[in-house]
This record gives C-alpha cells, sequence and structure tokens, in this order.
C-alpha cells in the first residue's frame, strides 16, 4: 500500500553510496524492503533485481505486473549460477536475494561471495540478502553488514491507517469513528506488527463490523498478541494482580508509585530520565513474581514474560538472533513491562560457556547485557531471582538495573496483611479471625505458604461442610514445616549478601506503615 519511510532508509542509502558490497538485511518484510530498495536504485540511477530461488532473478517492474504471469527463469535459479550472473553483470545495480541464507552453509557459494566482493566495489553494484533469520558465515564476518531493518513506527502506520480509510470511505459501506484520541491508540495498538500484519488487523476490524472506530483497540491488541505468542519467545501475559494484592513490601511499593510519573512527557520535559527495570532478590515465595505481575496493573502497560531459556532452543546458531529476535519485539512495542523469572537459572552456565556451548551462552548474555545497559527504548525489566550464588557478577553492577531489592520473609504486620488479603479473596471478613495470633505461629513461614495454609483450611472446613476458623488456619500452619527451616542456612547466607548490596523491599519492622491514617510510627 504505497511506499513508506524506514527508519534504516538513511543507514541503507549511505552503505549502498560507500559502496558496500554486501548488505544483509535481517526482517520478515519482503515488500517493504523491496520498495525501499527500489527507490533508492532509482535515486542513484540503478537498476533492481529481485531474486528467488522458486522464479531466478527478474527485474522489480516485472514483479510490480500482476497482469502478466512471471516467468521463471531456470538458469539463475541455483545460487551459484545466480551469483556469476551478478559478477557478468557490467552496469551498476541493486540485487535482492530473498531468503538466501540457507545456501551460506555451502562453501563454495561463501567462496564464490568473497570473490565477488571487490568486483562488486569496482561496478557499483550491491548485493543485499534479505532474511528473517541472521546466519552470517565465518568467513563473511569481515565483508558483510548486517542492518535490522526496523518494525514500522506510529509515522509509517499512520500514513497506513490513513490509506486504509481513504479506500473503505469509497464504498460508503463503512463507518469511520476515529478522533485524535482513538487514532492514537489505534495506531499504539499496532505499534510491533508489521506492516501486513497491521494492514490485515486493521482490514479485520473493518470487516467485522464494517466501522472503525474506539471498540477496535481492543481486536489490534488481540492481534499483536497473537503475533507475540508466535514468536515462541516472548508471552504476553494479563496480570490480574494489583498492588493491594500484595502484603508488605512498602519500600519497594513506594518507589513504584513515585516512578508510575516516567513514562510520560511532562517527566520528560522535568528532566527526568525513563525507569530502566528493577531486580528483585529474595525468599521463594515472598512476592517477587507477584510484584512483576501488579506492576503492569498498576502502570497501564501491557507486561510481555521474556523465557531466556526458549532462547537457546531451536537450531545451532540461532541463539544469538533469538535474543536480538525477543529485544527487537519488546522494543516495538514500548513502553512495556519485560519480566523475567527467576533469571538465575537462565545465565547459570554463563562462566563455563566457552567450555560446555563454544561461547554461546556468553555471547547471548552479552548482548542482554549491553541491550540492558544502552537502551533508548521505554521497556522496564522486572527481572527476579533466588539463588544469588548462580548470578553472574556483571548482572549486578550499577546502570544495568535502577535498583536491587531484597524481598526477605514477611515481617509480623506484613503477615498481618498477608491473611487479610488471602482472607478477602476468599470472600472471608478478616475481622472475623483472630489475625494476631496467626501472624504471631506464622513466623518464619512465606506469603505463598500462608495462602496454603488458608486453602488448606478452607479444604477441611468444606470437606466437614461448614465454614473456616481461626483454628483450622493454626492447625494447617503447624502440620507444615516452612521454607525458612529447611532452607535456613541458605536465608541466612542470602540476608548477609543483601545487606549491604540490596535495598530492603519491606519497612523495618518497628516501622508501621497506617496507610488509612496517612500516619508512620517510628
Amino acid at each position: 500500500m504505497g511506499n513508506f519511510k524506514s527508519q534504516c532508509e538513511k543507514e541503507i542509502d549511505l552503505l549502498i553510496r560507500a559502496r558496500y558490497p554486501l548488505l544483509y538485511i535481517v526482517s520478515y518484510e519482503e515488500e517493504r524492503v523491496s520498495n525501499l530498495l527500489s527507490k533508492l536504485a532509482n535515486e542513484r540511477n540503478k537498476q533492481f533485481f529481485i531474486w528467488t530461488t522458486t522464479c531466478g532473478i527478474h527485474k522489480f517492474e516485472e514483479l510490480s505486473r500482476p497482469e502478466q504471469p512471471l516467468k521463471v527463469d531456470e538458469q539463475t535459479r541455483d545460487p551459484l549460477n545466480i551469483l556469476n550472473h551478478i559478477e557478468r553483470q557490467p552496469y551498476p545495480a541493486i540485487f535482492l536475494l530473498k531468503d538466501f541464507h540457507p545456501f551460506l552453509s555451502d562453501h563454495t557459494v561463501v567462496r564464490k561471495l568473497r570473490d565477488l566482493v571487490e568486483n562488486l566495489k569496482q561496478t557499483y553494484e550491491t548485493i543485499v540478502i534479505l532474511s528473517p533469520i541472521l546466519n552470517v558465515p565465518v568467513e563473511l564476518e569481515k565483508d558483510i553488514v548486517v542492518v535490522d531493518f526496523e518494525l514500522p513506527n506510529k509515522e509509517d502506520l499512520n500514513q497506513l491507517l490513513n490509506e486504509i480509510i481513504e479506500v473503505v470511505s469509497k464504498s460508503g459501506e463503512v463507518k469511520i469513528n476515529l478522533d485524535s484520541e482513538t487514532r492514537e491508540k489505534l495506531i499504539s495498538a499496532a505499534l510491533g506488527l508489521t506492516l501486513t500484519e497491521a494492514e490485515n488487523a486493521f482490514a479485520r476490524s473493518i470487516v467485522v463490523d464494517k466501522s472503525l472506530g474506539p471498540e477496535d483497540v481492543e481486536k489490534i491488541l488481540a492481534e499483536k498478541e497473537q503475533v507475540i505468542r508466535k514468536s515462541g519467545i516472548l508471552e504476553y501475559y494479563h496480570p490480574a494482580e494489583k498492588l493491594e494484592d500484595i502484603g508488605g513490601l512498602n519500600s519497594l511499593k513506594d518507589w513504584l508509585i513515585k516512578r508510575s510519573v516516567g513514562f510520560t512527557e511532562k517527566a520528560k520535559e522535568f528532566g527526568l530520565p525513563e525507569p530502566k527495570g528493577i531486580l528483585l532478590i529474595g525468599v521463594q515465595g515472598c512476592g517477587k513474581s507477584l510484584t512483576a505481575k501488579a506492576i503492569s496493573s498498576f502502570w497501564k502497560l501491557p507486561l510481555l514474560r521474556f523465557d531466556v531459556g526458549r532462547v537457546f532452543s531451536g537450531i545451532v546458531g540461532s541463539s544469538e538472533e533469538n535474543m536480538r529476535k525477543a529485544i527487537r519485539i519488546a522494543e516495538s512495542v514500548a513502553p512495556v513491562i519485560l519480566w523475567i523469572d527467576e533469571i538465575e537459572k537462565s545465565l547459570s552456565g554463563v562462566q563455563s560457556s566457552g567450555f560446555s556451548d563454544a561461547g554461546t551462552s556468553a555471547r547471548v548474555f552479552s548482548t542482554f547485557l549491553t541491550w540492558l545497559q544502552e537502551k533508548k527504548k521505554p521497556v522496564f525489566v522486572v527481572s527476579t531471582a533466588n539463588n544469588i550464588s548462580l548470578l553472574p557478577p556483571e548482572l549486578l553492577r550499577k546502570g544495568r538495573f535502577d535498583e536491587i531489592f531484597f524481598v526477605d520473609l514477611p515481617n509480623f504486620e506484613e503477615r498481618k496483611e498477608i491473611f487479610s488479603i488471602h482472607l478477602k479473596k476468599r470472600k472471608r471478613d478478616p475481622k472475623n479471625y483472630d489475625l494476631e495470633i496467626l501472624a504471631r505461629e506464622s513466623e518464619g513461614y512465606s506469603g505463598a505458604e500462608i495462602e496454603q495454609a488458608v486453602i488448606s483450611a478452607l479444604f477441611d472446613a468444606f470437606v466437614e461442610k461448614r465454614d473456616i476458623n481461626t483454628e483450622d488456619i493454626l492447625r494447617n500452619l503447624k502440620s507444615s514445616i516452612p521454607l525458612s527451616q529447611t532452607m535456613r542456612e541458605d536465608i541466612q547466607a542470602l540476608r548477609d549478601w543483601a545487606r549491604t548490596r540490596a535495598r530492603p523491599a519491606s519497612l523495618p519492622e518497628k516501622e508501621v506503615l497506617r496507610t488509612k491514617e496517612r500516619k508512620i510510627e517510628l
């Protein structure tokens, strides 16, 4: 649907003018890339050819004539033959080779590309390899330039939406109900989609209701959710948890409340940087993952769960590309919360990477660390960890995260609050239970263990066809052994480490925070 300017246009144009012989563009968007290269070729008085293994080589103009059937050029379908064909062309040209990456495992093809490098510089020719997968052989690393073709930005999507509205308005059958605010929401919802995906999403909304308005924002978001899920690395998560569902952690909550305005234009004008992220370290079952979900609800931002383990699955050599892909997707839908649960399990093999996996883990980790330090897009990273001994020390360096919080076992007041939250969640009035006794008898229990005690008590009462009481909960508390006893030494070591290296997520036990009265007793 017309030509769209990419943020990469200047970079690609500069590389072509500087006579870089081999470019590798990583993108699914063949049409967008083809249109961009055609435009650059016209501006530089160069011919533009497109090659596929199914049809051979053709001029771009031939592919733009749907009324004429395309003839297959059998002689140039072979990858080695097309490179020989390019070598014989004496005139300036751009050659786009689609999905050429599988042939880069053939040593003869790689050798031919290396032979072509000097010839291409002399003839003002450029070979552009286009693929959604990055696969650069070691032999070509010094000769090839990799360009990540960014997904459409707001300007691109706005132009696309204008063209769609112009087309459907002519029919008179579609009702367009878009004010400036709704248009902004539609375009923001489509961020992260390719141009084709966005076009399909807009078109689908129009076909379903014969209209385009505020109600279509959710439909576009649903389409984006499918795209993120298909990536296989990121998971679009729908959090139902709120900050009120977390007992205690008042110091952490206060920090989050203050930074909730960090993504606004007013904050930027005031000189505030966008929040980068937090690392939550602490005892299992004390609310780290729950906090990650609650931040998304409180800040009203999408939540993407990043399973780092999936980065290392699949074919050999794809791990680095998987990490780059995950980063691209997260940045394309920013502002967004990126949640990495139990990050130490994913990165525990980094130190021995040189011996175990030829350095793959180390390279992937390095890519991730560099992005954490240098990222410009508003992606707020929430990482959780239980075992600090498995964390690479580079991750804890200042600048990676805004703050490192230590989440300890809940204190007395926090345990009372946790009991109250879980009783309310099960449609019980906390006033009918002795929270003082429950909090005192549950010393050393995590929030998750307290929840399980309440659930077990509910089962007991349900079987006996009566309502739950304080004694039921106490009995279930005493029948279970908390993690603080079975892992006493590990938890103490964690506390000792956090004492000088992390910020407490909870106020000290002597500080009683009374939210309703807006009063703090010391």
